[in-house]
């Protein structure tokens, strides 16, 4: 894809997102997916590593190296015409400057970024060193003329016992990810709580990302929240999988 098309891209879905609140953008893993999804009238749409991995025989947490996630996705980018962002978990091992130049390569034009450092036995980066790789990704799509959407993503949640027991810790977190250049923030885990969402809300300017099931999840419950942005990370492929086994399970043997 030529440069101008990723740019036009990337400040399409920068649109998208001041245009809805909250914006929808279905998680897909295949060029079947990312078609459906984009015919099924979504404006849209991000690629999740669990759903990719889980596509390609490969283990979730950066399983695959950047190189093998670029050739995965650059058939579905290519195969829509709409904006897709890219889950890239903590970088793959990449300085901030390799990880944008690979996407942009590829077309796309967002992505995600965690705290979770998988390559590093799981740790949990500091506020202060994920916040400089933000800043670090967000210098370099200025200097590639990319307007990339960063949505600057932290674990905090997911690894504690009492979620609650970390906001305070979280909220300082996502401020940081903030001021160092994330167009969003997603604190995941805490698609269910509403006094969490709505705390972490209140407390950045930016779109706020939270995870959805498709089926059991009410996006108007979410608009009421103030949740700006929402994807399905691995759900829409688990309910898809559970629906394959009801319609396949009459036919077993």
């Amino acid at each position: 894809m030529d440069l101008r098309t990723t740019v036009e891209r990337a400040r399409r879905l920068k649109q998208l997102h001041a245009d809805h609140r909250p914006l929808v953008l279905p998680t897909v893993w295949d060029v079947w997916s990312a078609r459906t999804a984009a015919d099924a009238g979504f404006p849209a749409l991000t690629v999740g590593s669990h759903p990719l991995a889980d596509s390609r025989g490969a283990e979730d947490h950066e399983g695959q190296t950047f190189e093998e996630v670029l050739a995965a996705v650059r058939p579905i980018i290519a195969a829509v015409d709409i904006p897709v962002s890219v889950d890239l978990e903590a970088g793959y091992g990449q300085e901030p400057a390799d990880l944008v130049a690979g996407l942009t390569s590829v077309g796309g034009v967002g992505l995600n970024i965690e705290d979770t450092v998988h390559a590093d036995g799981g740790r949990v980066r500091s506020t202060k060193e994920h916040a400089d790789y933000i800043a670090g990704l967000r210098a370099a799509a200025d200097d590639a003329g990319v307007p990339l959407w960063v949505n600057g993503r932290t674990d905090l949640f997911l690894h504690a016992d009492n979620p609650a027991g970390v906001l305070d810790e979280a909220i300082e977190r996502l401020r940081a990810m903030e001021q160092a250049g994330a167009d969003s923030v997603y604190p995941v885990r805490i698609q269910d709580e509403d006094e969490l969402l709505a705390a972490v809300v209140d407390a950045v300017a930016v779109p706020v990302n939270s995870t959805a099931h498709p089926v059991r999840h009410d996006l108007e419950r979410f608009r009421r929240l103030g949740v700006g942005r929402i994807t399905y990370g691995p759900l829409l492929q688990l309910a898809l999988t559970d629906t394959m086994k009801d319609m396949l399970r009459p036919w077993a043997p």
